[in-house]
């Protein structure tokens, strides 16, 4: 379908699909079997421009925004959704400092960001505090002119392979998600230390694993906003983060079905190609459908956030919950149109269908982001 997308965006979309092509797809197999971060991917996104590429001008970006995120990170996952993390996870971490961060800050941190020189991380997830983020353990005590910071977070994309990291801790235990604040915390800062590297299912080429925080030294100017903000900070953060996790899942969808489609191409059996099989058209009809209307969705609320638009919430969560049940869905069932060759690690298939299931996990359950459909469907509804 034509998306109508500008001539900035097609030629970003040429060329992170000629990236993925040339450079991603040949490392895609070795990342993912070894558990090893892209480093080597790293730098050709650098000089793609790709960590820039939302950044508005006036900070040293190209002046793009969601959607230029969305579609190089699209197509970066049609290959590997593992390594488009590296993109995309910095954009998690970065969006804090760059929706609600001071002059200050900006001036600090994005020159950085914005070339790949260092990447970034979020830091929210705890043990106990996953879905239920107004439950954070991590405490911020401030000490004169710095913040004491003690806990741990775990399941932190781009973990300790990100230099620069935006952390939410309780400076007021007794409110709850009210007493949060966010933080910029720097690797090499006193009592901040990496913890358990995860051994993962999927996107096994992201490095994720634990921060931990032993009297760690913030300076109080790197507190973003004001102390009891920090949950207001990581919610519109992920509010205009979602539509990346989604275009991921799109990504890995859309390049479980191109090898699918391949493959009942040249696949012979009864004297003829299994393509020809009516069963195997309506399967590939579906795929086909499911992810059209996902990216149809995805684009839709990425062009919501860059034109403006600051109450998305029920959009975003609706657009990670369609593409990551899509992603899913169509994983699934390129592995089966393989047959047996779907479940050896011989095969590309089944790489799609391990790195699917994340989505529909992080920055939000799909369980979770169902109910904050519904609650702000109902108060929609109350306001008449």
């Amino acid at each position: 379908m034509n998306y109508f997308l500008n001539e900035q965006q097609e030629e970003i979309r040429s060329l992170a699909r000629r990236i993925a092509l040339e450079k991603v797809r040949p490392v895609a197999a070795k990342h993912d079997r070894e558990g090893t971060f892209p480093w080597d991917m790293v730098e050709e996104f650098a000089k793609a421009g790709f960590f820039s590429i939302y950044i508005p001008e006036e900070y040293g970006g190209t002046g793009g925004g969601v959607l230029d995120l969305v579609i190089v990170t699209e197509e970066l996952s049609r290959i590997c959704g593992g390594i488009a993390l590296a993109v995309s996870a910095t954009a998690l971490g970065t969006f804090p400092i760059l929706l609600s961060g001071n002059d200050d800050q900006k001036a600090r941190y994005l020159p950085d960001l914005i070339t790949g020189k260092k990447l970034a991380a979020f830091g929210l997830t705890e043990p106990d505090a996953g879905s239920d983020a107004g439950n954070i353990r991590t405490r911020a005590v401030l000490k004169g002119d710095r913040y004491i910071i003690n806990g741990l977070k775990h399941f932190i994309t781009n973990g300790s392979v990100a230099k620069i990291y935006t952390v939410i801790a309780s400076t007021d235990p007794g409110k709850g998600s009210r007493g949060a604040s966010a933080f910029i915390v720097e690797e090499g800062f006193p009592g901040f230390r990496y913890g358990k590297i995860e051994d993962k299912l999927g996107i096994r080429a992201s490095t994720t694993s634990e921060l931990i925080f032993e009297d760690c030294e913030v300076p109080v100017e790197n507190r973003i906003g004001k102390e009891g903000q920090g949950f207001i900070v990581a919610m519109r953060t992920l509010e205009r983060s979602r539509p990346g996790v989604a275009a991921q899942a799109l990504g890995i969808a859309q390049g479980a079905y191109d090898l699918a489609v391949e493959y009942v191409n040249k696949r012979i059996q009864f004297g003829k190609t299994i393509a020809s099989n009516q069963a195997i058209q309506f399967m590939l009809a579906d795929m086909a459908t499911q992810i059209e209307a996902a990216r149809g969705l995805v684009y839709a609320v990425s062009r919501m956030i860059d034109n403006g638009i600051e109450k998305v919430a029920k959009e975003s969560s609706m657009c990670k919950i369609v593409a990551s049940d899509v992603a899913m869905k169509v994983t699934t069932d390129a592995v089966q149109l393989f047959g047996g060759y779907g479940y050896m690690h011989d095969y590309p298939i089944e790489k799609f269908m391990r790195d699917a299931k994340i989505t529909q996990i992080y920055e939000g359950t799909n369980q979770i982001l169902r109910s904050v459909i519904g609650r702000s469907i109902i108060k929609e509804a109350a306001k008449g």
